[in-house]
């Protein structure tokens, strides 16, 4: 898994600047270029005229095939990225190397086709799943890309870091798309939920209850039974007084 070092960022930053192109297409080439082997690219973005190819020796191919201008800034970008590559200063560094940092991405996603870190971001693509993992202040958030097909990204400045992508539909916003997973964080704790209150007796059908129990013919103990009945208000005052008589009568 790729990440950029922070020398390879101020280059590629500096190269797309030099050939007028935004630091997200830079990107975009640069990992195509590193997956070619510094030598071919397959890419697809809007500032490079959609999907296109490049090869070293001067075949470029761009979606906008007659704008000629493109393909010789595209081909002169194309040369310039290869070179970084070639040269002896790294530009990635593996992230495994990272792990001890917390470097590491979600092991489900697998292996990412592109990362990059920005600023203290990182990002990591992952089509197979159709995942996006980014990292911010040491938290790892996982989103949805559904059917775009993210091929780079940028950092714009402003009130915060924002990460844009680009992908074959055109611009993607990290708060466009749909939240997944990443890290849990822990609940607020709250007051603790009321006990559920105790259900009151059935109301009695005519009848006093049935006599059942180890003790259910004690006419004492059913006297009691009543009386709680008829304290809760399920036994009406005439009704607990035929029955306390009947059972009165049997001592």
């Amino acid at each position: 898994m790729r990440e950029l070092t922070e020398a390879g960022e101020r280059q590629v930053a500096a190269i797309a600047a030099q050939h007028g192109v935004g630091q997200e297409a830079a990107l975009v080439l640069l990992h195509a270029l590193a997956a070619g082997g510094g030598t071919m690219a397959q890419f697809s973005h809007p500032e490079l005229g959609g999907m296109g190819q490049w090869s070293q020796g001067g075949m470029v191919m761009v979606g906008d095939m007659f704008n000629h201008a493109l393909k010789a800034r595209v081909d002169a970008l194309c040369r310039a990225l290869a070179a970084l590559l070639r040269d002896a200063e790294p530009v990635f560094v593996e992230a495994a190397a990272q792990a001890g940092s917390g470097g590491s991405w979600p092991a489900e996603l697998g292996s990412p086709t592109a990362s990059g870190t920005q600023n203290g971001m990182g990002y990591a693509l992952f089509p197979a799943a159709r995942r996006l993992a980014v990292r911010q202040d040491g938290r790892v958030r996982v989103f949805d890309t559904g059917e775009h097909r993210i091929g780079g990204v940028s950092q714009q400045q402003g009130s915060g870091q924002v990460l844009v992508f680009s992908g074959d539909r055109g611009e993607v916003r990290l708060e466009g798309l749909r939240e997944v997973g990443g890290e849990a964080h822990a609940p607020t704790p709250g007051p603790a939920p009321a006990a559920p209150a105790e259900a009151p007796p059935a109301a009695p059908t005519g009848t006093a209850p049935a006599e059942t129990g180890p003790h259910g013919g004690d006419p004492i103990l059913l006297i009691r039974r009543l009386a709680e009945l008829h304290r809760q208000g399920v036994l009406t005052e005439a009704e607990f007084q035929t029955k306390k008589t009947e059972l009165l009568a049997r001592l």
